[in-house]
Order: C-alpha cells, then structure tokens, then sequence
C-alpha cells in the first residue's frame, strides 16, 4: 500500500496501559507516525488518530481498557480509534462492540499498522461515513514476527525491546496467547539500537520484554551474550533488566552484572507465590528455596542492589494457611519491594480447573497485608541510605528548579536543578515533608 502520505498534517493521541513492553511499543508507533508527519496532539488539542495500547493480565485491565477506549472516542470526536495490545489479541469482536472503534490490531499484524491506518483513513475520508471496525488479528499459532521497539517517548529513559512472546503456559497466565511463542531480535539489530540511542543523546536503557531471560531461542544466542555486548556500547552509562525469571536469572549473568560498566544493580523478579504448594500450582518453574537463593546471591554480589518482586494473592488453590505461609516467606526475604495483584481469573486459563476459589474480600485482605509488607521494605531500604552519596539520572521536567530522578539502585529522588539528562552525584538528605519522596543534594 502507498497511502501514507494522507497522514502527513494529522495530530495523533496515544494511551498506554500496561506494562513498560507497551509503553516501548506505544512510543515506537509515535516515532513512525512522526516520521510520516503525524503530530502528537497537545493537551485539550483535538486529535485525528487515537491509538490505545491495551493491556489484558487481569479483568481490571480489561475493564480499563474499556474504559480508555471509549472515553477516547468521546473526548477526540470524529478521530480514528486504533486498538492493539494484549486485550486486542485476545477479546477483538469484544473491542468491536464498542462504539467509535475503527480498528483493531493483533500482535503478527503491528509491523503493517501504518499501513492499515493509512488504507482506513483514505477511505473514511472518500466515504465521509462511519465504518463498521476493521479487525486484523490471527491465532496464537500465527504470531511470530518480532516487531523492534527503541524509544523513549517524552521520558529520559529510553526502553528498548530485545524479545517477545512466552513459552511458559503458567495455569493463571493469558500472555502466551495474546503474544505468542518466544521470540528475539539478533544481538547485532540490538546493538546497533543501543547506538542510536547513544547517538541522540541517550543515557539510560531498559532492557524490556515478556521473558527476556529466555532472549536467543529464535536467533540461536543467548540473554549473557547480549548484555555483554551491549555493555560495550560506548555512550551509554546505564542499563536495567526490567524483569527476569528467577530461574533465568543465571550466576553467570549476576557475576557479570556486578562486575560490569553499566548494568545497575536493581532487579525485578516475579515470585508470584511464597507457598511451594501455589508456585506448584501456577505451574512454576522453580521453589521458594530457589528463588530465596536467588535474592542471596544478588545480596551477596551486589548489597546495595534494589530488588522488586511480583506477587499474586488469591489465586486459585490459596487457602488461609498458603496464604500465611507465602506472607511469612514475603517477610523473611531481604527484598526493597512488592508489586502485589489480585488474582484475576482469565478465560481459557488452567487455573479455572483447580478447586477452591477466594472470595474478593479475601483477595482485598490478603492485598492489603502483601502491601504492608512491601512499604516496611521500601521504607527501611531507603532509610539504610540516608547520607549516602549515589548517582542521579536527572530526568527531564516541564518546569521549574527541581529535578526528579533515579539512583543507580533506583531509589526515587528529587533535587534542585535545571539540567536535564545528566548523571550527577547526590547526596540523599531524607524524606520530604509527606514522606513520599527523597530529597538530595548535588555535591
């Protein structure tokens, strides 16, 4: 198709939901349809195109994603609503039904996106009459192209894409069959992102995907060949693992972490349970023993390390003593955070099989003293920082005198300053006044 063209002059909106593998998508389609001359719309600016990202890991995301779209549709009247992510896989005739929705974009289909907003423009215009949605989704078995991602969008961090798709059919999970099997760009593509990055100015890179430590099987390679690689990419001071498996999150790959020039020492783990008895359950690939070892090692390589860690409370099989016995292990655990959910339950999920369901006032219990134990966490693993000195991504800010920013160990900070995009070295003074955020000092 050759109608990109029509799109040069439009103003585009774009809503993410979701996690930080949507945000690096969602950012990716901005830039190309900045490219072909698409503007982003400013606020209380109507737009012409809206794309929202969706998201689809629990009924809540559902529901949100719902509820985006069509508060979309309202606020951007007569604009082209786009539709793509995880919810747009898996429930498209769903999304069809909601009114204003005129396309519908599954996950093989992403690569040929400009294309089908190109082709539908052209045609709304030529009709000047509503359309019935257009929806471009295939099985779960169709889905293997691995689309690229590198951007930024209006942050400092840039987050980059190295693998999608999932081989792990964990009995509570829908991601397998929204994004397909396991998949990875080569080292070499990769690289010459990070160079780019570099190129523009960039700092800072998050290494995203669904299960990066699984990078390679598509390409023959390996996760510890591409963090090596681009470790040597000159320009860029610092990366992240956004999330890992514990069970790929290999010694070979810590040893290197805490001996490298830009890796920081700030991990995320999805643990999911602490009761053997529920990880077996989910379908799991390891133990609490394993994953205690895990938090051991990197406690021992790198002490300073910032560890967050998913858990699901509620899930199907959970009765009070599992649910005691996995809070007795989220204490015991020398971890900086937990990122609790609510067990959702997902159609044509295994876990729909196994008896004995939680009651959502149970799951809000068990929420609520799963937080409680990540704010004593995140709260003592700050404190053991007062008067330390750290260095301090300053990220880009509207206005004003004050930065926010992230420490290596990616403890939140705010000081004064008017630069942007620099690593600074910073003192951390404390909390602020509501005890929400730290303060630091430039020195």
């Amino acid at each position: 198709m050759n109608q990109i063209s029509c799109l040069a002059g439009k103003k585009a909106a774009y809503f993410t939901l979701g996690c930080k593998l949507n945000f690096a998508e969602t950012s990716s389609v901005a830039e190309s349809l900045e490219e072909v001359g698409v503007a982003i719309a400013k606020k209380g600016e109507r737009a012409d195109l809206c794309i929202v990202n969706t998201c689809s890991v629990t009924e809540v995301a559902d529901s949100k994603s719902r509820q985006t779209i069509r508060r979309m549709a309202r606020e951007h009247e007569g604009a082209i609503v786009v539709v793509l992510g995880c919810y747009a896989q898996l429930k498209p005739e769903e999304i069809g039904n909601i009114e204003g929705v005129h396309l519908i974009i599954g996950t093989e289909q992403k690569a040929h996106l400009l294309d089908h907003i190109a082709e539908l423009m052209s045609a709304k215009e030529e009709s000047h009459s509503g359309q019935v949605p257009r929806i471009y989704t295939g099985r779960t078995a169709e889905i293997r192209t691995f689309v690229p991602s590198c951007s930024c969008g209006n942050r400092t961090r840039y987050f980059l894409k190295v693998q999608d798709g999932c081989d792990y059919y964990c009995t509570y999970c829908t991601i397998p069959f929204a994004r397909g099997r396991s998949r990875n760009g080569t080292i070499a593509s990769l690289v010459e992102q990070a160079r780019e990055v570099a190129d523009k100015g960039g700092k800072e890179i998050v290494i995203t995907g669904v299960n990066i430590g699984d990078f390679g099987k598509s390409t023959g390679e390996s996760f510890l060949d591409l963090i090596k690689r681009l470790d040597d990419v000159t320009g860029i001071s610092r990366y992240r693992i956004s999330s890992i498996e514990p069970d790929l999150l290999t010694d070979e790959v810590l040893e290197f972490c805490a001996r490298s020039r830009a890796f920081m020492p700030h991990f995320h783990l999805p643990l999911q349970s602490g009761s053997d008895e529920v990880l077996r359950l989910m379908r799991r690939h390891y133990d609490t023993a394993f994953f205690a070892s895990r938090v051991e090692e990197i406690r021992a390589l790198m002490p300073d390390a910032f560890i967050g860690v998913d858990v699901i409370v509620g899930a199907r099989g959970e009765t009070d003593e599992l649910f005691k016995e996995s809070l007795n292990f989220m204490e015991r655990m020398p971890v900086s955070q937990y990122h609790v959910f609510s067990y959702s339950e997902r159609p044509g999920t295994m876990a729909l099989k196994i008896p004995h369901c939680v009651s959502a006032t149970k799951k809000h219990e068990r929420s609520q003293l799963a937080l409680d134990v990540s704010e004593r966490k995140t709260r003592a693993f700050y404190e053991n920082h007062v008067n330390t000195i750290r260095p301090v991504l300053l990220e880009h800010s509207g206005w004003g005198q004050t930065r926010k920013g992230f420490t290596d160990n990616y403890i939140k900070v705010e000081v004064e300053s008017e630069r942007d995009n620099e690593i600074v070295n910073v003192r951390l003074d404390g909390w602020n006044n509501d005890n929400s955020i730290f303060l630091g000092t430039i020195v």
